[in-house]
C-alpha cells in the first residue's frame, strides 16, 4: 500500500512540474493505466477535469479509459492468451477453470456493475474477460456504460477506498451510481440483445 502512495506522490509531483503538458501526459497515462494497474487513475481523471473543464475532462477521461480497457482485453484475447493456454493454464488448470467459469456465467448487468465500482481492479477484469469466451461485443458495451460512472466518481467524488470509510455518503453515491448503471445496462441489453 505504501508503494502505491509513493507512486501516486511521484506522478503527481511530476505532473505539477511539466506545466501545460500535464493534461496530455495524464491522458496518455489513462490509457497505460488499464494495462499497468499500479498507476493512479483517479489522479489522471482529476487532472483532466481540472485542465479541460467538467465536460471535456469527463469525455476525454471516459473515452480513454474505455480504449485502455479494450486494448488490455484484446492483448489478452489474442497475443497473451495463446501462451496462457499452453503454459499457465497447465500449471493452474483448476483455478483458471474456476475463474473462467465465473466470468463466462456473468450476466451483462452483473459485468456492468462490477466495472462501475470505483475500487474494482479493472485490470484483472480485463485479463479474465480477455482469457474467457466472453464476446467482444458484450465487453465493449459493458465498459462503455460502466466507465461513465467510474469517471464520474473519480472526477467529482475522488476519494480512496480508505477515505470512503470515513464518509459513508461516498458509499451511498457508489450505490446510486451502480443502481443507475444496472438500469441502463438492462435497457441496453433489452434494446440490443447483447446476451
Amino acid at each position: 500500500m505504501e508503494i502505491l502512495k509513493e507512486i501516486d506522490v511521484v506522478i503527481t509531483n511530476m505532473l505539477d512540474n511539466i506545466g501545460f503538458l500535464a493534461p496530455l501526459f495524464a491522458s496518455i497515462l489513462i490509457l497505460v493505466e488499464s494495462i499497468i494497474p499500479v498507476l493512479p487513475l483517479s489522479v489522471f481523471i482529476t487532472l483532466n477535469f481540472y485542465y479541460f473543464g467538467v465536460i471535456f475532462g469527463f469525455l476525454i477521461s471516459w473515452i480513454l479509459t474505455c480504449i485502455g480497457c479494450y486494448i488490455s482485453f484484446i492483448l489478452f484475447r489474442s497475443k497473451i492468451k495463446f501462451s496462457f493456454d499452453n503454459k499457465f493454464i497447465r500449471k493452474n488448470e483448476g483455478k483458471i477453470a474456476k475463474w473462467m467459469g465465473i466470468v463466462n456465467r456473468l450476466k451483462f448487468e452483473q459485468l456492468v456493475i462490477i466495472l462501475s465500482i470505483p475500487f474494482t481492479p479493472a485490470f484483472i477484469v480485463n485479463i479474465v474477460a480477455g482469457l474467457s469466451s466472453m464476446s467482444i461485443r458484450k465487453f465493449i458495451y459493458a465498459i462503455v456504460i460502466s466507465k461513465i460512472f467510474l469517471v464520474f466518481f473519480w472526477g467529482f467524488v475522488g476519494t480512496t477506498f480508505l477515505e470512503s470509510f470515513q464518509n459513508p455518503l461516498n458509499f451511498i453515491k457508489i450505490i446510486i451510481a451502480c443502481s443507475l448503471a444496472f438500469l441502463i445496462s438492462k435497457i441496453v441489453n433489452k434494446k440490443f440483445n447483447i446476451e
